[in-house]
């Protein structure tokens, strides 16, 4: 039996990020009173991070790609597991500060910068650049949003866009090995064709 394709599993990961985004838009929108009226919800995202940190772990055992990939995934793996872990205890009421975003703002810094890091093409090298490279940064920038929660916690923008960047993300793993016209001019080594 052989490994799964990658974008197979960016795809089902896209699933699950992308189900971990519309739970949290639903938060945003209807309120977290409302929400929290069923206690599954406020651990749905939580959960999911733990959840995807084991998934994470097994991806790094049992991938025979390179060290460089090995690390990006134990990175990945271990702040989705910190952060997950973090906001089950905020969840529960163990943890009530608000500063306890953070955790989860260097948890998208960590991931985003080795999604960099270990992408060592430039953008339009291949697909999987590209989608190394976009996911990367948009896991960068969308830090800001949990400091946000940290800082001045009971603005809604700061959640709303913790929500939009899950459904970016998505988007970005959905559109994995999708041939478009940026990609016209690959390079040979990454398959394209020569102009």
């Amino acid at each position: 039996m052989s490994a799964p394709r990658a974008e197979i599993a960016h795809w089902a990961t896209g699933a699950v990020v992308l189900f971990v985004g519309l739970v949290l838009l639903a938060e945003v929108i209807v309120g977290p009173q409302v929400f929290r009226r069923r206690a599954w919800r406020a651990y749905a995202w939580p959960l999911a991070a733990v959840v995807g940190g084991v998934l994470l772990w097994l991806i790094a055992a049992l991938s025979t790609f390179s060290t460089l990939h090995l690390v990006a995934h134990s990175i990945w793996a271990q702040a989705a597991m910190i952060a997950g872990g973090v906001q089950i205890a905020v969840v529960r009421g163990t943890l009530t500060s608000p500063r306890w975003s953070l955790v989860t703002a260097a948890a998208l810094l960590a991931t985003g910068a080795s999604f960099l890091i270990h992408e060592q093409n430039g953008w339009l090298f291949s697909r999987s650049a590209f989608l190394h490279h976009a996911v990367g940064w948009v896991l960068v920038v969308s830090a800001i949003f949990p400091i946000g929660q940290a800082l001045r916690p009971r603005r809604v923008v700061w959640s709303a866009g913790f929500a939009l960047t899950f459904v970016v993300v998505a988007v970005l793993l959905f559109a994995d090995r999708d041939v478009a016209p940026i990609f016209g001019h690959l390079s040979e080594l990454a398959g394209g064709e020569t102009p």
